[in-house]
């Protein structure tokens, strides 16, 4: 009698299992790319609708950011998806819950854009206030900054470059605090400033919860590279604040 092959087909089809797994992850992983370049496109824009008046590039914008939507949902369906067919385990599953928890940062980075491009629109037709435009594009080219280095962190496997965007998340804090308490006295100076300058400080917060997601990615890249979740707070402004103060309401 002969002996049936009990081990050859089985590990062939494992083989075969294992390599379309990993296209798949590389594939999910490209999406998520695809999607950041697409984010960071989208602050940087908006901060230039702000800086220069562009009513055309705000509006741009705005009707961007359903693509953004759209991609967010698919990589969660596919990484959901992912999890339930294959059950990855180890740095598969680190993988698959990575490219889904970066999608939902990029996807309200992409909502804080819009919101930048719609207080643009709004602002456009009154009275420049120069100095703190400048200052808000200041901010907002750190901003773009970081969230390509969390980015590219991301699509390299760069451990380092990750934990220097987290090592420097005070750095967008202190600029805000610092447009901030510019716009108080532009609006003490002169109440005619009061509804343009609460416009601006709008934006400024949009940014500033822009350099956050950009320190969340930055902190799933590690997490997927290493495994390992990084412990304590994260660095904050030397005034000794845990938060930045809050644009008024």
């Amino acid at each position: 009698m002969s002996e049936r092959p009990s081990e050859a087909v089985p590990q062939t089809m494992t083989d075969h299992t294992l390599k379309f797994f990993g296209q798949e992850l590389d594939q999910l992983k490209a999406e998520v790319a695809r999607m950041g370049g697409l984010a960071e496109t989208q602050v940087a824009d908006a901060v230039e609708a702000v800086g220069r008046r562009d009513l055309a590039l705000a509006q741009a914008v705005v009707v961007r950011d359903e693509k953004l939507d759209v991609l967010q949902h698919e990589i969660e369906r596919k990484a959901i998806r992912m999890i339930a067919l294959r059950q990855p385990v180890a740095q598969d599953l680190r993988r698959t819950v990575a490219a889904m928890k970066m999608s939902w940062s990029l996807e309200r980075t992409g909502d804080q854009a819009k919101s930048i491009a719609k207080r643009a629109l709004m602002i456009a037709e009154s009275e420049p206030i120069i100095p703190v435009t400048r200052s808000i594009v200041r901010m907002g080219k750190l901003v773009v900054g970081r969230l390509k280095d969390a980015l590219d962190a991301y699509t390299s496997s760069a451990v380092e470059r990750a934990r220097g965007v987290w090592q420097s998340d005070d750095e967008v804090d202190e600029h805000y605090n610092s447009v901030f308490r510019e716009l108080l006295t532009y609006m003490m100076s002169d109440p005619r400033t009061i509804g343009s300058c609460t416009q601006l400080l709008f934006i400024a917060k949009n940014l500033e919860r822009i350099g956050d997601y950009a320190t969340n990615i930055a902190e799933m890249a590690l997490y997927e590279i290493t495994g390992e979740e990084i412990e304590g707070e994260r660095p904050k402004g030397g005034d000794g604040r845990s938060n930045p103060p809050e644009a008024p309401v």
